[in-house]
C-alpha cells in the first residue's frame, strides 16, 4: 500500500525553499554555504507523525467531524437537563406556594364555618329558651271558654296569647296562607282542615275532642306541630316559603 510521508513532504518543501535561496543568492554574489545548512535544520525541526494510509484519510476527517458532533450533542444534553432541572425547581417552588395558600385557605374557610355552626347552634338554643318561657306563660286552650262561632279578630285574639310573641308572626303567615283564619276552612280536595289545615283534620283530636268547632284547639294542635316538626312557627314558615307547604 502507497504510504504518505509526512517528514517526506516537509523535506522536499524545504529543498525547494532552499534552492530557490541558492538560485536568487547566485545571482546576487552570495555564495555562502549556509543554505545547506538551514536545509538541515528544516528537515530535523520538522515534525515526525504516524503515516496515515491514503485510503483512510477521508475516513479519519469522518471520524473527526462525528467526535466534534458528539461532544456539541452532549454539551448541548447537559444544557437542556440543567435548564429543566431549573424549571423544575422553580414549578415546585411554585406549586409549595400555592399549595400553602390552599391550606391556609382551607382553614379560614373551616374556621369560618365552624363559627358560623357555633353561632346557629346558639341562636336555635336561645330561641328554644325562650319559647319554653313564652309558653310557660301562654295560655293554654282550656284557658278560653267554648262559643258557638267565633270571628277572625277573636280567633287571631286567642293566638296572640297561645303562640309565644316572637313567634306569633310566623304562626299567623302560615296560618293567613292556610286558611285565612277560617277555623272552619275545608279543603275539598285533600280534605285538610282547620286553621292549620291540618291533614287528616282528625289528628287534631290529639289536642282536643272539640278540634271542629274550637280554633283554640285547633291553634294548640298546630302550635304544638310546628314546634316537633320544624323546631318554632318560624322555622315551619321557612319551610313554608321554600316548599309552600309545612
Amino acid at each position: 500500500m502507497s504510504r504518505i510521508s509526512v517528514r517526506g513532504l516537509a523535506v522536499a518543501s524545504a529543498t525547494a525553499v532552499t534552492t530557490v535561496g541558492a538560485v536568487v543568492g547566485v545571482a546576487s554574489g552570495n555564495t555562502e554555504s549556509s543554505n545547506s545548512n538551514d536545509l538541515e535544520a528544516t528537515a530535523s525541526d520538522a515534525t515526525l507523525l504516524a503515516d496515515i494510509p491514503a485510503g483512510e484519510q477521508a475516513q479519519v476527517q469522518t471520524t473527526s467531524v462525528a467526535q466534534q458532533a458528539d461532544a456539541q450533542a452532549t454539551a448541548a444534553d447537559s444544557a437542556a437537563k440543567t435548564s429543566a432541572a431549573e424549571a423544575a425547581r422553580v414549578q415546585a417552588a411554585k406549586n409549595a406556594v400555592a399549595k400553602q395558600k390552599a391550606a391556609k385557605q382551607a382553614e379560614a374557610d373551616r374556621k369560618a364555618a365552624a363559627k358560623e355552626a357555633a353561632e346557629k347552634k346558639e341562636k336555635e338554643k336561645k330561641e328554644r329558651l325562650e319559647n319554653k318561657a313564652s309558653r310557660s306563660s301562654s295560655r293554654d286552650a282550656s284557658d278560653f271558654a267554648p262559643q258557638s262561632s267565633y270571628t277572625v279578630a277573636q280567633v287571631q285574639a286567642m293566638a296572640r296569647q297561645m303562640v309565644p310573641a316572637g313567634q306569633f308572626q310566623c304562626f299567623s303567615n302560615i296560618v293567613n296562607h292556610e286558611s285565612t283564619w277560617n277555623y272552619r276552612a275545608t279543603n275539598a280536595s285533600s280534605g285538610a282542615y282547620g286553621l292549620v289545615q291540618a291533614l287528616p283534620g282528625s289528628k287534631m283530636a290529639s289536642a282536643g275532642a272539640d278540634w271542629r268547632t274550637n280554633p283554640a284547639t285547633q291553634i294548640k294542635w298546630g302550635l304544638n306541630y310546628m314546634n316537633e316538626r320544624y323546631g318554632s312557627p318560624c322555622g315551619a314558615w321557612d319551610f313554608w316559603q321554600a316548599n309552600h307547604w309545612y
